[in-house]
Parts: C-alpha cells; structure tokens; sequence
C-alpha cells in the first residue's frame, strides 16, 4: 500500500567524513509529490466531485438530513414545518371567546390547550404544525347605524376583543408569544411558541376615524381589513355590490386611510373589499398590501375573491394573497362539495398569475361555519401542504406560501413605513365629511379671534354645567338652570 502521508529522511550521521551543522542534524520532511497513491493520482478530480457535490440539491444532507423521497410528502411537509413557519392570515377564535364566554376567559369553562369544539385550539393547533397566527378581533356591522356619524358601541367591543385576544394570548406563554413585528414572528417560531398577532376586520371598527387606526396600532393591532360586509366611511364592500349595489370603490377619505396606514406600518387587507376597491386602493398603495383570506376569482366567480387582473396588480405591488377555506367561496354552486383539493386550486390559480411569491394562507377558522372536506380544522394544515407537494409543488414554494412570503410582505412594509417617516410626513388629519363637531361654549377661552362668533353662530351653549347649584350656593336638586 502506497504511503499517503509526508516522509521523514535522515541527514547522514556524524561519522561520515563531511562537515556537521545544525542543519544537517535536522529532519527534513518533505511532500510525496512524486507518490503513486489513489489520493495523489485522483485529488483534483475529487476535488471537483466535491465542489460539485455541495452545489446539488442532495447537499442538504451536509446539514444532518439524509435524503428523502421526493414522493414522501409527509415527510417533505414535515421537515418544511419545522424550520419555515406556517402563518395563517385569519382566525376568529376570539369572536367565539366573545358570543360564547362575553370575554370571560379564567372561570375555567375553556381551557384551550384540552381538545374542544369547532376549529380552533391549542392542542390541534400544535398538531397542525402552526407556526404563527393573525388573531381577527371581529365585531359585527351594526345595523342601527344608517349613516356613519350614527351612535354605535363598535369602536367599543373592537377595544374589548383587542383586549380579550391580547389576554388569552398571555394566558399560555409556552403556547403563544404575541408579536408585532415580523422579526418577532422569527423569533417566536425559533423559540418553539406561535407567533400572535391581531387583525382587525373591518374599517367600521374605528368608527370612521383615521384618528382611531392610530391608536389601533398603537394598541398592536397590524392589519385592518379596509370594509366588512358593509360600506363604510373608507370604501365599497363587495357584499354592497353582490346585493346588486353600485360598487364605489374607495372613497376620498379611504385615500387618506391607506396614506396613513402605509405611514405606520399598518398593513391594508383588501378581503372583503369591491372589486372597484381593490383596484383603487392598489393604484395609490406605497406599499405592499395583503389578503388576508381570498380567493381566486376566475377558479370561482364569487365577489369575495379576487380577478386575474388584481392578482397581476399584486404581484407589482408586492403583496400576498392568502387562499381562504371558505365552502361558498370555493365552491358557489355547490358548497357543501367543497373540499381540500378546491383550496388548492385557488392556490396554484394565484401561484401562477400571481406568483409563488405572493400566495399564502388565510384559513377562516373559527369565523366561517363551513369548511371543506379534509379542512375540518386546524390540525389539517400538513395535509394541505402534502396536497401541494402532489400537485407539484417545490419545497421551496411551500415555504413562500407557508410563511416566508407574509414574513418578507409585512418586513417591506414596516420598511417602506420608516422610509416615509423619515422624510418627516405628518399623520394624517383628515375627517369624514360629514362629521358633526361639538359647538362648546361661548364664553369658552377661544385661542383665535373670531371664533367665538362662528361658535355663537353654530349654536354654542350659553354656559358651562353648574351642577344643580342655587342661589345660595348649595346643590339643590331642583334647580334646573344649570
């Protein structure tokens, strides 16, 4: 066998009739550059195999995976998982918090981590591979209001569903990690937590106020969904146009809406939105929009998806569509067929007019009754992951749609919000048109002249509340002038 390692030859000892130096007494260890080995003969053609090697898709196995079947699905879905997390776009599991318990989350009735009813909770969510979740803190259109300067208690129960997400999601910290950046959203899922953040649907849940966006964000709310099921002071709803309405679009304070949101870093979600809206909002945007849970309206002609030329829009923009499991709209004309395999071809219409980079997943769990066969809930996840490897879909597409791409949208945003901020861009003051304001007072200490006058005019009050006090300086409860 042919010695591979470096070789030791001996100077001649002293003996020898020749001059001794130090150097001669040395040992000189030299190359076998000359050797007949395998290694010597071959190096450079192992060198290359190697180099080549690394650059092949078998050389994930250099990171302690060995190699799988490319048919195994399962097995691809579940690697994929537990290094990319799974974010979906929209859960309601706090609306049933709201109609079930009226909020009221440690009397011991639920607990969460135990396997319940309906869709949603932590045990199933484990299961099903969860790796982030946009809580929506839903509350209904109200139907007392005809116009929208109309009393109603919405801004209200959206404070308290904020309230009521913001505390479940405390309540299980080994679960849940609540999150409002997408940074955070990392961070969680490599912490073994799901990540939590809050959606808002529906922009008559800040009562018409750009004002009230500013504090919704404030309280960590990081989408809202620009209209419900109703028409609101921002824009037309497609529920508005599928009951035979004029769709609208946006309206000249939703402009101003979705100028202050991109200022912020509030995301704007165009489900549930006219068909007029999307486009209206999509040609001002400065930034990315999403969908938080959409079709594809050409697999589906429903109102709630969303048209080919959108998705195209979209895919400029920059922003996300996530497929919803929603029967009716994957199914129209018969709902209650809807399956799995309908999910995904709204995902592979959108993945190829659209782009791989611009699909994700927005279920409608726990908001929607109806769900397709083989999604009953949210343990089903892997299974929609696995239908998608059988369709064709790469490991790497999976992991855009599973949470890459929502990640990179919501990190441009953020981005594309500290850009405009730094040019020193002032919120947004604008109101809806018809507002009403209060009249004050007229001997009100008025900053500016004439103001006292145009109060007078508008009908100020006379003077301030006296608290039922008389003439002898004592409250006196039949004193009415007060």
């Amino acid at each position: 066998m042919a010695e591979s390692g470096p070789v030791a030859e001996s100077i001649p000892p002293p003996s020898e009739e020749r001059e001794t130096s130090v150097s001669d007494r040395s040992i000189v260890v030299r190359s076998q550059s000359q050797s007949s080995g395998f290694f010597s003969k071959f190096r450079y053609h192992l060198f290359a195999a190697g180099f080549a090697f690394l650059l092949s898709p078998l050389a994930f196995i250099w990171t302690g995976q060995s190699p799988v079947d490319p048919t195994n699905y399962a097995e691809r879905t579940r690697r994929v998982l537990k290094t990319t997390p799974l974010i979906d776009g929209h859960n309601d599991l706090p609306w049933q918090l709201r109609i079930e318990l009226h909020n009221r989350i440690y009397d011991g009735r639920v607990d969460l981590e135990k396997r319940l009813l309906g869709h949603t909770d932590l045990q199933r969510m484990r299961a099903g591979m969860v790796g982030g979740q946009f809580w929506s803190v839903y509350v209904h259109c109200d139907t007392q209001q005809r116009h929208f300067e109309d009393p109603s208690w919405i801004v209200r129960d959206t404070l308290e569903q904020i309230d009521v997400t913001r505390r479940f999601i405390n309540e299980h910290p080994q679960h849940l990690q609540y999150c409002d950046s997408a940074a955070c959203a990392r961070k969680a899922f490599q912490a073994g937590r799901i990540s939590s953040m809050i959606g808002i649907e529906g922009g008559h849940q800040v009562g018409g106020s750009i004002a009230s966006i500013r504090q919704m964000y404030n309280l960590g709310a990081r989408y809202i969904t620009l209209t419900h099921n109703c028409d609101n002071a921002f824009g037309t709803s497609a529920s508005t146009v599928a009951a035979g309405g004029p769709d609208g679009g946006l309206s000249k304070l939703g402009y101003e809406a979705v100028k202050e949101m991109n200022r912020l870093g509030m995301m704007v979600d165009l489900s549930h939105v006219s068909h007029q809206t999307m486009r209206d909002v999509l040609s001002v945007a400065r930034a990315p929009v999403i969908f938080s849970h959409s079709g594809a309206y050409s697999v589906t002609p429903h109102l709630r998806n969303v048209p080919d030329d959108v998705l195209r829009t979209v895919r400029r923009n920059g922003g996300i569509v996530m497929a919803v499991f929603v029967n009716r709209f994957l199914k129209m004309k018969d709902p209650d067929q809807a399956t799995i395999h309908d999910v995904v071809d709204h995902i592979m219409h959108i993945a190829e007019v659209c782009g791989w980079e611009c699909v994700g997943v927005g279920s409608d769990f726990s908001g929607t009754p109806y769900v397709p066969i083989g999604l009953e809930d949210v343990s089903k996840f892997p299974d929609l992951v696995q239908l998608l490897m059988e369709r064709g879909a790469t490991d790497e597409q999976v992991r855009l749609f599973a949470g890459e791409n929502i990640l990179r949208v919501w990190s441009n945003i953020e981005q594309r919000a500290r850009e405009i901020q730094a040019t020193g861009e002032k919120p947004v003051e604008e109101e809806y048109e018809g507002r009403q304001w209060h009249k004050g007072l007229k001997d009100a200490p008025w900053l500016l002249r004439g103001s006292r006058e145009k109060a007078i005019a508008a009908g100020a009050v006379d003077a301030p509340y006296m608290f039922n006090v008389d003439a002898e300086g004592k409250h006196n409860p039949a004193v009415k002038e007060v």
